[in-house]
């Protein structure tokens, strides 16, 4: 499965943690139920379940750091803001943000079969 941004791993990653998260996410490929019914494309219907199974599969096996780690349970499964995060950790906002910011993306580059680049993401939004 591959298409995953940082947007979509921020989304599933309270899954990891809490499997009746997956009641509140919105299925995105599925219109919704005041919709007149049309036809449905069989190969991206039931992507949410994928993406519920890779994101746990992710979690596990992604190269992500120790901090990285810690970073995202408390943000994505305590739901800890950075400055509680920060005080946590004895480290500045900055730091806490910048840990997020690089654990989603090295979750995200792994999810796709890439290897992880500092910055990527930016370089290619400049393009």
């Amino acid at each position: 499965m591959s298409g995953y941004d940082r947007r979509l791993v921020e989304h599933l990653l309270p899954a990891v943690w809490d499997v009746e998260v997956a009641y509140g996410i919105r299925n995105p490929t599925v219109p919704d139920t005041d919709m007149p019914k049309g036809t449905v494309d069989k190969k991206t219907a039931d992507v949410l379940f994928a993406h519920l199974a890779d994101i746990r599969q992710g979690w596990a096996t992604a190269p992500l750091s120790l901090v990285e780690r810690r970073s995202l349970f408390m943000r994505f499964a305590l739901d800890w803001d950075d400055r509680r995060i920060a005080a946590r950790e004895t480290v500045t906002d900055r730091a806490v943000r910048y840990r997020l910011e690089r654990g989603v993306g090295k979750l995200a580059a792994h999810l796709n079969g890439l290897d992880y680049v500092d910055g990527y993401e930016e370089a290619e939004a400049a393009v």
